[in-house]
């Protein structure tokens, strides 16, 4: 029977089911028209907004979420610019609150980022797993921000995240998948004792061809970005990302092919009219 991705269930991330594979970001767009116009684009049904109360107004006194349908996104609020345990906490409950006023069903869940340095922006492992435990405790499903370690990955899980996202590579680098062996033992590990655990690759990824190989390596989900907000046409680049998410989880449920040192030929040996060369 022909493999239907159309068929699936969706995405389960804790008590939220997803249709997309898709998670898309709000940053860096030249401006709220065209971010909205790109999210549609994209297919995705869950967007990422960084919460601190700066990033809500922009220069022009627009605020982001007028340019946000919240009755038809799942908002996933984000600690983006936090250095710390005790900073990315708060940033976290003012994302539920603000959620809560808006009746949006994001409002129990946030993606966690506790950062170690401004230049290669990625997560402190000591930091983030300090805050997963006290957000956990405070009642929140944590999606969390982590390298592609898959020691760290572990930890996380055990400390109560609700899906582990490893950074293909730095954020905004636009490097794809650097270490697919390393997201490889993340899913292995992640999944060893719950085959449905959400692993969801999160930052780094380009192009359409760098989504689809991490889907291809089994992850669940792909978050991004600056791959569509800063590409040179970010409408097209929000088609091509949700059709590579397409290809990828088709291409991983197909099945590929083992890789080999030699030909393997196509068509059958017998009836051949020619003889084989020594």
């Amino acid at each position: 029977m022909a493999t239907d991705i159309s068929t699936e269930q969706g995405l389960t991330i804790g008590t939220h089911t997803l249709s997309s594979r898709l998670v898309v970001g709000t940053g860096k767009y030249a401006n709220y028209e065209l971010m909205q116009q790109s999210l549609e684009r994209s297919g995705t049904d869950c967007i990422t907004v960084a919460v601190r109360r700066e990033r809500l107004i922009d220069s022009e006194g627009n605020n982001l979420l007028d340019f946000i349908d919240t009755s038809r996104y799942t908002l996933l609020p984000n600690t983006a610019g936090c250095f710390n345990a005790e900073d990315a906490v708060r940033v976290a409950r003012l994302g539920r609150e603000i959620l809560l006023g808006l009746e949006n069903p994001g409002a129990d869940w946030v993606k966690l980022e506790v950062l170690s340095d401004t230049k290669t922006l990625l997560p402190d492992p000591v930091a983030t797993i300090e805050a997963t435990e006290q957000l956990v405790a405070e009642g929140f499903q944590v999606l969390c921000y982590s390298t592609d370690d898959p020691i760290i990955a572990r930890r996380l899980k055990q400390a109560g995240a609700t899906s582990v996202m490893p950074a293909g590579s730095p954020i905004g680098s636009g490097q794809g998948v650097l270490n697919p062996n390393n997201i490889r033992i993340c899913l292995e590990y992640l999944k060893e004792d719950d085959p449905d655990y959400p692993v969801i690759v999160d930052a780094g990824v380009g192009t359409a061809s760098d989504v689809t190989q991490a889907m291809e390596l089994g992850v669940d989900g792909v978050l991004l970005n600056t791959g569509i907000a800063h590409a040179r046409d970010p409408l097209a680049m929000a088609d091509a990302m949700r059709l590579g998410v397409e290809a990828g989880r088709l291409a991983y449920l197909a099945g590929r092919i083992p890789k080999k040192l030699y030909a393997t030929a196509s068509s059958p040996d017998e009836g051949a009219i020619t003889a084989k060369p020594r």
